[in-house]
């Protein structure tokens, strides 16, 4: 055993031992901010809808105040398959400023609601692992931030809402989760970077494929499996996209048997600010959407992603369709980033003015 595990071992210390650390002997203050989705959802009529607010949802579970003192903030109540823009920058902005790290945060109060210790984002799980992303690109906090969710409502059997949220608010309260932001399901963190939504309905959804968990959870003890840190390698872009209006429009163009260039030439003419293409394999695509992707990297930014759930993009194989070809055309490569989020880090790059190479960092790991 090598001195680095050594000291990996040695921070697999219970959350016992790490409360008692605490300087001040007390517990830490975690700010959970509320956005709807399953974990806040009641069933009616026409289906079930978010209906619970952050402060229903902490009453709920009494064992999050186990772990910390907790206040709420309430950012919208949106199911998760339609959080739009303004929503995740909402988040965003809430985040910093519940840890006092908002760009007009010149006050130097201190108080439990300007100063938390650790931030918990309640959301829905269809695009959560999307905003999770999101936040890791629009934001580099001094503190843990952990987006949670459910897959079952409370009044559901086997509900995993007060699993889940107390887990989020005890993770949010250790400051060896502060580099970069993290989800929190089912007994296991993940990085926001690498964690999917992997299965419509089961609890144990969460997964990152290539990865695995950041850290896994008993009722004791936390271990860490690998090291936290921030997804990206870029500067925060929350200060420069304030404005949901300002993210422009990026479509995912799919490849596979038979695609021509249609999806594409339609986005084209349809304005949009830049493309993400799913390619197969590496990042391969069709000879008709190779082609089409040539005349179109002159007028937009063309991202291409790979279709596995796990591994690299990587140019190997040639012809019109082949890695290689596009990399000769000029496309910027999504490295190990699924189609979806890699239309998050770019409509965001883009929002932000980035160039070329900003727009290329984005995709580069930290």
């Amino acid at each position: 055993m090598n001195g680095t595990d050594r000291c990996d071992r040695r921070e697999d210390r219970t959350d016992r031992d790490r409360s008692a650390a605490r300087a001040d002997g007390g517990r830490p203050l975690v700010a959970v901010v509320a956005c709807g989705g399953t974990i806040a959802s009641e069933p009616g009529d026409d289906g079930a809808a978010p209906e619970k607010s952050g402060a229903d949802l902490v009453e709920a579970v009494p064992a999050v105040t186990d772990h910390a003192r907790v206040t709420t903030r309430e950012v919208c109540s949106q199911p998760g398959f339609d959080v739009r823009w303004k929503d995740v920058l909402a988040t965003a902005t809430a985040a910093r400023d519940a840890v006092g790290e908002g760009p007009d945060d010149d006050s130097g109060d201190e108080s439990d609601e300007g100063r938390a210790d650790g931030v918990v984002v309640t959301h829905g799980t269809d695009t959560l692992a999307d905003t999770a992303f999101a936040l890791d690109l629009l934001t580099d906090l001094d503190a843990p931030v952990v987006v949670t969710g459910a897959q079952r409502r409370l009044d559901e059997p086997s509900s995993d809402v007060p699993a889940n949220l107390a887990l989020a608010v005890r993770a949010a309260a250790d400051d060896r989760f502060a580099a970069g932001v993290h989800v929190a399901f089912d007994d296991e963190l993940h990085a926001a970077r690498d964690v999917v939504k992997g299965h419509s309905n089961a609890l144990s959804t969460m997964t990152s494929p290539g990865a695995g968990p950041v850290a896994t959870f008993t009722r004791a003890a936390s271990r860490h499996l690998r090291t936290p840190e921030r997804g990206v390698s870029v500067d925060p872009l929350a200060d420069a996209v304030e404005d949901a209006a300002a993210v422009p429009e990026v479509p995912v163009i799919y490849s596979g048997t038979g695609v021509g260039a249609g999806a594409l030439e339609r986005a084209l003419d349809a304005g949009v600010g830049g493309v993400v293409v799913e390619g197969t394999g590496l990042g391969n695509v069709t000879g008709a959407l190779g082609d089409a992707i040539g005349e179109a990297v002159g007028s937009v930014p063309v991202v291409v992603a790979g279709r596995p759930p796990a591994g690299p993009t990587e140019p190997v194989y040639g012809t019109p369709g082949g890695a290689v070809t596009l990399a000769e055309h000029g496309v910027t490569f999504a490295g190990d980033l699924p189609a979806a989020k890699a239309r998050v880090a770019l409509a965001l790059g883009l929002a932000a003015g980035l160039d070329r190479d900003g727009i290329e960092a984005l995709f580069e790991p930290a």
